[in-house]
């Protein structure tokens, strides 16, 4: 059980990096907006308030389920065990076949900012656009990186489990 309240821990707090990421990234594109309203820092804040918004979302969403979640996996191996075979490993399994999606996203993305970085004039709109979305797209990769991994290591915890139990009730 200390496995899985470590992993809905981590993914707890690093929902709480991703609230923080999506709130700072719009209040500066609120700033850039409305005090520096220049097209560069317009570019950089349209990047900025559409990644943000989904860090916030996510964040949000990740952190308010992280507790309920560990409770629910706690009770499956508890006394539900085939529970874990039955929703909590298939879960897991679209969770990491859905980290491919958001990998090949976020460098679609990556490469997509540093066109405009290159295509574009500096300091013009464009130009400000590829470096938000090189910016934002570069940290949503990171952090999805460690948390695939973590899922990756939670996965293996809970496929060994359900070997193990299957093969001690046969």
């Amino acid at each position: 059980m200390d496995v899985v309240s470590r992993y809905f821990s981590e993914e707890k707090k690093e929902s709480t990096f991703f609230l923080f990421v999506g709130f700072l990234t719009i209040a500066i594109s609120i700033f850039y907006l409305t005090v520096k309203r220049e097209p560069f820092f317009n570019g950089i804040s349209y990047a900025f308030v559409a990644i943000g918004l989904v860090q916030l979302v996510v964040g949000l969403t990740i952190y308010m389920k992280s507790d309920m979640d560990t409770v629910r996996v706690n009770h499956y191996i508890e006394r539900e065990k085939m529970n874990i075979k039955n929703f909590e490993i298939p879960r897991m399994e679209e969770v990491m076949r859905n980290f491919v999606i958001y990998r090949c996203v976020e460098i679609a993305l990556i490469v997509v900012g540093i066109l405009f970085i290159f295509l574009f004039g500096q300091k013009s709109l464009g130009h400000g656009l590829g470096i938000g979305l090189v910016l934002q797209s570069s940290i949503m990769l990171v952090l999805d990186y460690f948390a695939e991994k973590r899922g990756k290591e939670y996965l293996s915890f809970l496929t060994t489990m359900s070997n193990l139990d299957y093969n001690v009730s046969n």
